[in-house]
């Protein structure tokens, strides 16, 4: 007769004290049951907005402490959302300027209620000319410097054929599908500051200055939900007025490096 060594009888357990059979495998544990989550789990999904509102109706201290953490960390984490959305310069090739630059000017940011679009510098320029070249660096540290704002470069004659090279560097500035203004031979008449260019992107309403929170710093908690994430400012600061002042720059819908040129060959929309 067979013996089952997997059967749990007294036969087989005298056999295993005697070491003929082995040892029974542990029966498995009851699995427990899974812990409650905790607030930060439970709430992991909540805006910093719903995350005030049940902080206010907190039924004890903790819990309420808790939440305003779960706040402020969700407020830091949109705000660092924010500054990544662009910050450098995107090079293109003619081939990506509709989706690049006309439909990338569509898109609202998130939370814009207003539906301004996007404001997209396009920056035609051409290597070796020294006004372009210095343009190029200001356009770089204003992409960091405005990361709302989407910079884009390309050369020049690559993204309108025969462009002169009188003409570079030139700027191109839409929001919302349309061209705002143009900025041609920029520089090619006096050295330009970065203040002079920032202050007529900013006129040009392809920057909207916004205010800088100084880090650790907190809004009144008695603000509006838009508030905790809406750090826009409709007045420049001094330094970018005094910097349109010295431009004399009033936004005209075109802004011309030499007025005996005519543009007519080169105002477009891809």
């Amino acid at each position: 007769m067979a013996v089952n060594p997997n059967e749990d009888t007294e036969f087989n357990e005298i056999l295993r004290k005697h070491g003929i059979l082995p040892p029974r495998p542990p029966t498995p544990r009851t699995p427990s049951p899974p812990p409650a989550p905790t607030l930060e789990e439970k709430y992991a999904n909540y805006t910093a907005a719903q995350l005030r509102e049940l902080a206010a109706e907190a039924p004890d201290d903790e819990t309420e402490r808790i939440l305003e953490v779960l706040r402020r960390r969700k407020l830091q984490e949109a705000r660092k959302m924010e500054m990544a959305r662009f910050g450098r310069v995107y090079p293109i090739s003619r081939e990506d300027y509709t989706r690049e630059v006309t439909d990338a000017s569509k898109v609202d940011e998130e939370g814009d209620e207003q539906h301004k679009g996007t404001g997209v510098v396009v920056f035609l320029y051409k290597d070796g000319i020294p006004h372009s070249d210095r343009a190029a660096e200001h356009v770089r540290i204003l992409a960091q410097r405005h990361p709302h704002t989407k910079f884009v470069s390309i050369v020049g004659d690559k993204c309108i054929p025969n462009l002169p090279d009188a003409r570079l560097p030139m700027f191109i500035i839409y929001r919302k599908g349309e061209v705002l203004n143009q900025l041609v031979a920029w520089g090619a008449d006096r050295e330009r500051k970065i203040e002079e260019l920032e202050a007529v992107l900013i006129l040009a309403g392809a920057i909207i200055p916004r205010q800088r929170i100084p880090p650790g710093s907190e809004r009144d908690s008695d603000n509006d939900d838009t508030s905790d994430l809406e750090d826009e400012d409709d007045d420049p600061s001094s330094r970018m007025r005094s910097a349109a002042t010295s431009t004399n720059a009033k936004a005209p819908k075109n802004l011309r490096g030499k007025k005996e040129d005519s543009d007519s060959d080169f105002e477009f929309d891809l």
